[in-house]
């Protein structure tokens, strides 16, 4: 759901793009694929997850595949708690002990590959991500076919990869095989056909077709509630996608309850200090900033931010957008001091993340040269501005 900024060249189109048109938006963190623990009992069930893996560590030694099932249990854990570091290397463990034990081609093994590289992804690192991603993808097609319903996560897994990764062409392919394949065997209302709806009206949403994106959101929103419950991390996703949509269509309004239903959920379902809850902020900061309660909008950007920085590491592309989103602001509140350096900081980000002809480069390179642009300076604003149309042309 990559929603770039405006192509802005010349100078008086970007002056009509920044100040009639939506800010740039990133893709929020998807859900996880498991049902995230509730914030008051995840501790309890991480200490209760790592007795048991010493438990088997003793009984059947450091390598058993047992002890890789243990492994995957507390890294599943781990990552619905935000702990992305400490997940990555018990999947990577749980990863060894299966190849060793069942040979690289097992089930078993695509069955952490798809946990492991979607990790990867929720953590930024693309590149490692997908072949992780493609190679579980193989080994399940190879071995169940290609419409089983196990198939179809890694397909949605994979798909998601390539949207945040500029290739919604392919990306929609994939979600549409996995919304087929889930149809046919879960039926229409299981909470993975949800999920995939999802991907897929926010891939349209993305591309600019909104009158497609919004009965799949729609529809993703009723089925996790009919599933998962009013108050579940899923409804909370569904209620955000929906929202970003009602704001790009200017229905402030509409979309203010929206993210603010999705907050509380997330705040009581993860903690206040979760990377889930830093994108329902930065979605509430929008709509504030949207309807001038610009000092209600900065508050929650900068907590957004802190809580990404801090959880996700400085160089994460979540960042980047928290700092995308944070000059923004200060720039429509008539700052235009502060966020140069935000800016500045967030190309860097995406640069060294996506490499430098990237749209995603191209957006915060628009928003640095219309910075620049309203503080007078043409001459630096200028190369920014041919480089972002250049990355758009190539």
């Amino acid at each position: 759901m990559l929603v770039g900024i405006t192509v802005v060249m010349p100078a008086s189109r970007a002056i009509l793009a920044q100040t009639s048109g939506a800010p740039e938006r990133a893709p929020e963190p998807p859900p996880d694929v498991a049902q995230p623990s509730r914030q008051s009992r995840n501790q309890e069930a991480i200490a209760k997850a790592r007795h048991a893996l010493t438990l088997r560590e003793k009984a059947s030694g450091p390598e058993h595949p047992a002890v890789a099932d243990s492994l995957m249990t507390l890294g599943t854990l781990l990552r619905d708690a935000g702990a992305y570091a400490e997940a990555r290397t018990t999947y990577e463990r749980a990863l060894a002990i299966r190849e060793k034990a069942l040979g690289p081609n097992h089930l078993a093994v695509a069955a952490t590959l798809n946990p492991l590289g979607y990790l990867l992804f929720r953590a930024g690192d693309y590149a490692t991500a997908r072949p992780v991603l493609e190679r579980g993808l193989a080994i399940r097609e190879t071995v169940l076919g290609p419409s089983h319903a196990t198939v179809a996560y890694s397909l949605n897994d994979l798909g998601l990869l390539l949207e945040t990764t500029g290739d919604r062409a392919a990306a929609r392919q994939l979600f549409e095989r996995a919304l087929k394949i889930r149809e046919n065997t879960l039926g229409p209302t299981h909470a993975l056909v949800a999920d995939t709806t999802m991907n897929l009206g926010r891939l349209h949403r993305g591309s600019g077709d909104y009158a497609a994106a919004r009965p799949l959101l729609e529809r993703a929103l009723r089925i996790y509630e009919g599933a998962r419950g009013p108050a579940h991390p899923d409804v909370a996703a569904g209620l955000g996608q929906l929202g970003h949509l009602l704001m790009l269509t200017g229905d402030y309004a509409g979309a203010r309850p929206l993210f603010e239903r999705a907050l509380r959920i997330r705040e009581q379902a993860f903690g206040p200090d979760h990377p889930n809850v830093a994108a329902s902020l930065s979605d509430l900061a929008w709509v504030l900033g949207r309807t001038a309660d610009y000092a209600g909008a900065r508050s929650r950007y900068e907590r957004a931010l802190e809580i990404q920085e801090r959880r996700l590491g400085p160089n994460h592309l979540a960042v980047a957008q928290a700092l995308v989103n944070l000059a923004d602001l200060q720039r429509i509140a008539g700052d235009y001091a502060v966020p140069r350096p935000l800016l500045e900081r967030a190309v860097k980000i995406r640069e060294q993340a996506l490499g430098p002809a990237h749209p995603s480069v191209a957006g915060a390179l628009d928003a640095l040269a219309f910075l620049l642009y309203v503080s007078g300076d043409y001459v630096a604003a200028r190369p920014l501005y041919e480089r972002a149309l250049a990355i758009r042309e190539a």
